[in-house]
């Protein structure tokens, strides 16, 4: 009786610490690190600060948890793609760079190079998302990393991603974008053999 009296009550509570991510993602990617706040976030979320902090006491556990939660998001979403080519699966690969998560981490990463505190956490955290992000990258293009230059073809394309979602943070790049994921296909078939 008790088991099922505790339930309703741990569903609510994943409720809102979902909300609480999904908003301090969303203001991440909208209003930046100095615009996002617990409170803001716990507005946007529809929850008081009091519970946006019973889930997260600090704001740099609040903002962490979101990018790894992005992290865990963008990791399901790949290992969700159906089997397909690797051109395909190399413009995939950079669509993930190239919307609001990769914008919401990007603002953490600015903030983690001012803010010693957030500096290492963030730093963890990108450090497991960058292996977890290239062995999936590996899998799905198939991809021998034990011949030469593999693991490099694979990793220059998710730097090359990476840099094309920095460069559409300004301005809209999908016409040049499209060009460069055409080549950079053409490379990955060529350098994957």
């Amino acid at each position: 009786m008790a088991k099922s009296a505790h339930a309703p009550k741990q569903d609510r509570s994943r409720a809102t610490r979902q909300r609480l991510l999904e908003a301090a993602v969303a203001c991440l990617a909208e209003h930046g690190w100095a615009g996002s706040t617990v409170s803001v976030v716990a507005e946007r979320a529809g929850v008081s600060r009091g519970a946006a902090q019973h889930h997260f006491p600090t704001r740099e556990d609040l903002f962490t948890g979101a990018v790894e939660y992005v992290a865990e998001e963008r990791s399901a979403a790949l290992r969700a793609l159906p089997v397909q080519g690797r051109a395909e699966v190399v413009g995939a690969l950079v669509d993930l760079y190239t919307g609001p998560l990769f914008r919401a981490a990007l603002q953490l990463w600015v903030a983690a190079s001012n803010e010693d505190q957030l500096r290492p956490r963030v730093t963890e955290l990108e450090a497991r998302v960058g292996r977890e992000t290239h062995r999936i990258a590996v899998e799905l293009l198939g991809a021998d990393e034990s011949r030469p230059g593999a693991r490099e073809t694979v990793q220059g394309l998710l730097d090359m991603a990476r840099g094309l979602g920095l460069a559409n943070l300004l301005t809209d790049d999908t016409a040049r974008r499209a060009r460069v994921v055409a080549q950079w296909a053409a490379l990955v078939e060529e350098g994957l053999g």
